[in-house]
């Protein structure tokens, strides 16, 4: 059962309804729905005494024409603005944007109707989902697929999957329903709780490698790191450390110093793991947060023009995830190449175990840097650039919408890039026959080598890669 009040939704919250087919628990505040109904009541009133953007006034460069706030015209603006194209978006990700609307709606600032809150989280609850296109935002307001979301609920566009009564929409709901960046935050929080869980496998990863090489365990000691103390450093290092099950100051390794691959592992992967934190804290406020321009308050009695619908925050953030984590896999291809190599690892080159002139898993190298160069594109960032639209009135975009795109297209190069790793670190300890009995990392191990197939021989890798993308979820947990 999720708790949807507008204060205290969760980013985890939010990774269940995408993942939740069909009805989804919701707990939805009374208190907030009253809060909420409070704002309404006020935006009508305040809407005969003053002007109001988007209630008694167009929208954008027609903010100065002056309208009648009518059911008339929130129906236009919706039927104007629902013009998204491109694909179909994702299920998950239509879920969980339309379970943030409700919950940022429920923050009460909006002045959106008690009919249409009502009629939407009736729609979360029984997993009713729109048809709501990917293109048509630019990090100022999901407007296109808010919009969709709006006209279903309307009764006047499709529902891809279930279906609500229709609900009118009254007069100043249209711009109120619009005014967020709902779809944009479903699609970062999915990608940033992806790519906290792929960093936190990385761990287990990296470990296996560290053993499979024979690693110096010298550059993850106490010591060297309370020097330097980034919390994402030191929490690296402490991580090894349990995995390894080392002790603060350990014996020296096989080798003076490993390659960076392993040795700068904490000074590099510390990086991610502080940027995706903020990243989460980021995306926990917004959200949470009321962005509807204009905002109604009741505490003051009074309608706010802003511009809360700009995220630069989540632009940002998003851009510096990205680039933390590509420097990440450019370690674990770096690792990989490790694990082929003779020198490091005693055995064969390619962990070949036929004939002369086998291949063994020489094929992993060249998809980890396909897949690297793929991230490598999705980490460029997306908030050099800007956009000047509605004649000039709207001068600037944050493109956290492109960001977020960028981030789910990095999770999925990322997790080919570990997975290529963990295929040949396992394989590089069974033909050691390393002993991992007495260490942390031995359960890693085990749930790897229980899906990756045991045999040495020159044969098509593909099915293992897929079974290590697959595991990389238990590893995280370990």
């Amino acid at each position: 059962m999720i708790r949807v009040d507008g204060r205290t939704l969760r980013c985890a919250d939010v990774v269940t309804a995408a993942r939740t087919g069909g009805p989804l628990g919701i707990d939805v505040s009374v208190a907030a729905l009253r809060g909420a109904e409070h704002a309404w009541k006020l935006a009508g009133e305040l809407s005969t005494r003053r002007m109001v953007y988007g209630r008694t006034t167009g929208v954008g460069a027609t903010k100065d024409d002056t309208v009648e706030s009518s059911r008339e015209h929130g129906l236009r603006l919706l039927r104007s603005h629902a013009g998204g194209s491109g694909d179909p978006m994702p299920p998950g990700q239509v879920r969980a944007m339309m379970l943030i609307r409700l919950n940022q709606l429920l923050a009460g600032r909006s002045g959106i109707s008690p009919e249409l809150i009502g009629a939407l989280a009736d729609a979360v609850r029984a997993g009713a989902l729109p048809l709501v296109h990917r293109l048509g935002a630019i990090g100022t307001g999901d407007l296109a697929p808010l919009a969709e979301t709006a006209l279903a609920l309307t009764g006047e566009r499709a529902w891809v999957e279930g279906h609500v009564p229709p609900v009118a929409v009254q007069a100043g709901d249209a711009l109120a329903f619009m005014s967020s960046n709902a779809a944009t935050l479903a699609e970062a929080t999915l990608a940033t709780m992806r790519l906290d869980t792929l960093t936190r496998a990385s761990h287990a990863v990296a470990a296996l490698t560290y053993v499979a090489l024979d690693g110096n365990p010298e550059a993850y000691a106490t010591p060297v790191h309370e020097a330097r103390p980034h919390a994402g450093q030191v929490a690296c290092a402490a991580e090894m450390r349990r995995l390894l099950g080392m002790h603060q100051t350990p014996k020296p390794g096989r080798r003076i110093q490993d390659p960076f691959g392993l040795r700068a592992f904490p000074q590099v992967q510390g990086p991610a793991l502080d940027a995706i934190h903020y990243l989460r804290d980021v995306l926990a406020i917004e959200i949470n947060a009321s962005t509807e321009n204009p905002m109604i308050s009741t505490v003051h009695g009074d309608a706010y023009h802003h511009a809360h619908f700009h995220t630069a925050y989540v632009s940002t953030a998003l851009d510096q995830a990205r680039a933390t984590v590509h420097q990440v896999a450019e370690l674990s291809v770096a690792r990989l190449g490790d694990l082929v190599e003779p020198e490091f690892t005693g055995l064969r080159p390619f962990l070949a175990a036929g004939p002369a002139g086998s291949s063994g898993v020489m094929i992993l190298e060249y998809v980890a840097h396909d897949a690297l160069t793929e991230l490598r594109q999705a980490a460029l960032p997306a908030t050099l650039g800007t956009a000047v639209v509605s004649r000039g009135i709207e001068d600037h975009a944050s493109f956290s919408t492109q960001a977020a795109r960028a981030a789910t297209a990095a999770c999925t190069s990322y997790q080919q890039v570990l997975a290529c790793e963990l295929v040949a670190a396992v394989r590089a300890l069974r033909m050691r026959d390393a002993d991992l009995v007495d260490l942390p990392v031995r359960d890693a191990f085990d749930a790897a080598a229980e899906v990756l197939d045991e045999s040495t021989d020159d044969r098509p890798l593909t099915d293992d890669i897929a079974a290590a993308v697959g595991v990389l979820d238990t590893l995280a947990r370990i």
